[in-house]
């Protein structure tokens, strides 16, 4: 069986189960579309935004995360696999290509590890899979990476460069990754200056976050819950996922603004590994 085969025939499973309680109604709509969860006391998820970043309409305000500085110069992430499904991409702040999901702006700011001062002009991708668990692109193991999924080896969803500002800050338009077995919810990166390649690392999110959304989200709660959680992940072998979160925050349309602060050895063969 192909992973997405597995992957609908769980969502399908989920579909058919009540929802999970979880938690306050903070921010939810109340007219949501009756085959949609209601957005009340018992499914939070569904204040969230749904249908990719088009639902993105209040831009212009959301706050800037790193405004208030640095009280001191966060912990360096260790290395961790690139993994099988790296495929080419392009320079692009949207890299969701119209797919739907619950709108992320993902703002990674990145300071060198002696001075803590931020880092300009150096080119970070990011990459990860649709709300379905698929990755898209021509990847070095097509059958693994996009499960299946024949369209997903034409596209190139989710994936894409920015380069840093005179503030070392770059920020993508995505949506929320999916899960597929074996694997924690997670967003590969990689950080180049020059030639050289600097880090090649994951960010996780807040583990009730995940739980919240895929009880409840109308674009996730199909697929049903994650099958690995995040203290089950095995790539981070140290156990401490904490220095690898995200900071999240929810915008006045639903949206999540994802934020991390990346610090950045100063010497290409210095690194440690997860």
């Amino acid at each position: 069986m192909h992973r997405r085969d597995l992957l609908h025939a769980i969502g399908l499973a989920a579909a058919s189960l009540p929802l999970v309680a979880c938690g306050s109604n903070e921010g939810a709509q109340p007219d949501a579309p009756p085959d949609q969860p209601r957005p009340d006391a018992a499914c939070p998820a569904t204040a969230w935004a749904t249908g990719g970043t088009a639902a993105m309409t209040a831009q212009a305000s959301y706050p800037d995360p790193f405004a208030g500085g640095l009280a001191t110069c966060p912990l360096r992430l260790c290395q961790t696999t690139a993994g099988p499904c790296t495929a080419p991409t392009t320079e692009r702040r949207d890299v969701s290509e119209g797919n739907p999901g619950l709108p992320v702006r993902l703002a990674l700011k990145l300071v060198r590890d002696d001075t803590c001062e931020p880092i300009e002009g150096a080119v970070v991708e990011t990459w990860h899979t649709h709300a379905k668990g698929v990755y898209s692109g021509q990847t070095p193991s097509p059958g693994f990476c996009s499960g299946g999924d024949a369209e997903a080896l034409t596209k190139g969803y989710f994936r894409g460069t920015q380069t840093s500002d005179a503030d070392g800050v770059v920020a993508f338009d995505t949506c929320f990754p999916g899960w597929y077995p074996g694997r924690a919810i997670h967003i590969h990166f990689s950080v180049r200056i020059g030639a050289d390649v600097y880090l090649v690392s994951q960010l996780f999110f807040a583990q009730p976050l995940i739980d919240e959304i895929f009880d409840c989200h109308p674009d996730y709660v199909a697929y049903g819950a994650p099958d690995t959680s995040n203290a089950a992940d095995g790539i981070v072998r140290s156990g401490d996922l904490a220095p690898y979160l995200v900071d999240t925050a929810r915008m006045s349309d639903g949206a999540m603004l994802a934020s991390k602060v990346i610090t950045i050895r100063t010497a290409v063969d210095v690194n440690c590994i997860a």
